[in-house]
């Protein structure tokens, strides 16, 4: 069972202390926590007005609890999913909006925490949990989500830095890695909450190391999901979503089709019911998260017929850290597939800023590039950003490794003491702060959390009835739901059937 942070603090609200000492001691205590040796601190200026930061709102919190009482997300989950474009609810940080966001960034992290980064383990590059159990076991089971299915792909590709692999001789697959999930809101009082059914896609990424940002060869090749050959994606994200391996029973179906197959039985299960898809994912796997939110939009696979005609059904993505995925023909496809995309990223991180360092969206003669020169290096970020800067947290120190600022943590730490370009930082939330130091070194030292603190109890041995200490069993994983092929199927009549009727 994974681990609780070592120190976790309890957070006031934005309201205004009486003084600056009270400032300290609200900080520090909380309504039910303790730090010791408060004294000492109270002494450092650096953290008195670490917390002075973090305790004044900019114009109270109260106007916005009172905006979060008079909203409902039920009544308008479609601007908070983007039908507008976010417009009027970035800057001002709509409360609203901002906990969603942090919501789907906490599925994309659940990735992360439950995944086997250990090389001296058999199930390195797996799920530690079953999916029944998967929410359960990362203290997520009051989310009203439950697992559908799991995802894999092929480590056989020309990405060798972003796949984990095991140092074991028997190890439960050569070729394969858990890639993230699908999970449906099951819970009545979380669909009514939502205001519809919710389909959420989450995509792994790599929470240790960049280096698979080197691997990118920044070679477009055409997405094929269509029949528009100059849209074009990374050859090594393509790869990574569309190669199978068929000597392995977790990858005998690519990522692409195990996510195709499952929105369509999904989508067919639920179609009497209001829906959405949203797909979330962070670094490489917010490459993922958008290419697939283009290939289900693509393959109509959103759109439901009903008496009343045609329905389409609201593809999302929530973003984070992401690279460039495609050209400029791939962004203006989504835009006009209706995919929207809110990419939140860490104007430090320098993943955002590739591949297309050359020819990107920031140039105004990217569309020339493309159509008369046919410049075979020009990539452009896909819908709205959301830009935020760890040196406006006052709780974070300079980073000493170019990966903190990448993390995933850290990203929804800013989230919730981001409300605008102009505002002053003030967490939104009691979210805890020592979750920024999850995976990484970060916050400042006086707050006392260790860097890298969560880790698996006893790192996943247990004692057995003869005193020994090994890695248990684990229950086998199942590859593939058994209808998986027959949905491929129908998915292909449906291309051929649409393509004789053009």
């Amino acid at each position: 069972m994974a681990s609780v942070p070592i120190i976790s603090f309890n957070y006031p609200s934005c309201s205004s202390p009486s003084n600056s000492r009270e400032a300290v001691l609200m900080y520090m205590h909380g309504r039910s926590g303790y730090l010791p040796n408060i004294k000492p601190m109270l002494r450092k200026k650096r953290v008195l007005s670490v917390v002075c930061v973090a305790s004044v709102a900019s114009n109270g919190a109260t106007k916005e609890e009172d905006r979060m009482v008079k909203k409902s997300l039920r009544d308008m989950w479609r601007e908070i999913h983007g039908s507008n474009n976010w417009d009027g609810l970035l800057d001002p940080m709509d409360p609203l909006l901002r906990n969603e966001i942090i919501h789907y960034g906490e599925m994309a992290q659940a990735c992360y925490d439950a995944f086997d980064f250990d090389p001296y383990s058999k199930y390195c590059g797996t799920c530690k949990y079953q999916g029944a159990h998967f929410f359960e076991k990362l203290e997520m089971a009051n989310r009203g989500y439950e697992i559908s299915r799991y995802l894999y792909a092929t480590s056989n590709i020309n990405l060798p830095n972003f796949f984990q692999k095991s140092k074991m001789s028997k190890v439960w697959s050569q070729h394969a890695n858990w890639m993230g999930y699908v999970a449906v809101a099951k819970d009545p009082e979380e669909i009514r909450r939502l205001g519809r059914r919710d389909i959420i896609v989450a995509w792994r990424g790599t929470v240790t190391y960049l280096e698979w940002i080197h691997d990118l060869k920044d070679i477009l090749r055409p997405a094929s999901f269509g029949d528009d050959p100059t849209i074009k994606i990374e050859s090594g994200f393509y790869d990574l979503y569309t190669e199978k391996e068929l000597q392995c029973k977790y990858c005998t179906f690519s990522a692409r089709e195990q996510i195709l197959a499952e929105i369509k039985r999904l989508v067919e299960r639920y179609k009497g019911e209001e829906l959405s898809i949203t797909i979330t994912g962070h670094s490489l796997g917010a490459a993922l998260a958008l290419i697939s939110a283009y290939d289900l939009a693509e393959m109509r696979l959103n759109i439901i017929e009903t008496d009343d005609g045609p329905r389409e059904i609201p593809i999302t993505v929530y973003s984070f850290a992401g690279p460039r995925v495609g050209n400029l023909k791939f962004k203006e496809r989504c835009d006009e597939l209706g995919v929207k995309v809110l990419r939140v990223i860490n104007v430090h991180d320098k993943v955002p800023t590739v591949p297309g360092i050359i020819a990107n969206e920031k140039s105004k003669y990217q569309k020339y590039i493309e159509d008369v020169i046919s410049f075979p290096w020009s990539y452009a970020h896909v819908g709205v950003e959301l830009a935020l800067d760890h040196t406006n947290s006052p709780f974070l120190k300079s980073p000493t490794d170019f990966g903190c600022p990448h993390n995933l943590e850290v990203h929804l730490h800013l989230l919730d003491g981001y409300h605008g370009k102009d505002h002053r930082f003030c967490l939104a939330s009691k979210r805890d702060i020592a979750l920024v130091n999850k995976n990484c070194d970060f916050l400042k030292d006086d707050f006392g959390v260790p860097p890298n603190w969560r880790q698996d109890y006893n790192k996943g041995m247990v004692r057995t009835a003869d005193g020994r200490w090994v890695v248990p069993e684990r229950p086998r994983m199942e590859a593939h739901p058994p209808d998986t092929a027959h949905h491929l199927e129908q998915i292909l009549k449906m291309v051929k059937s649409s393509v004789k009727t053009v």
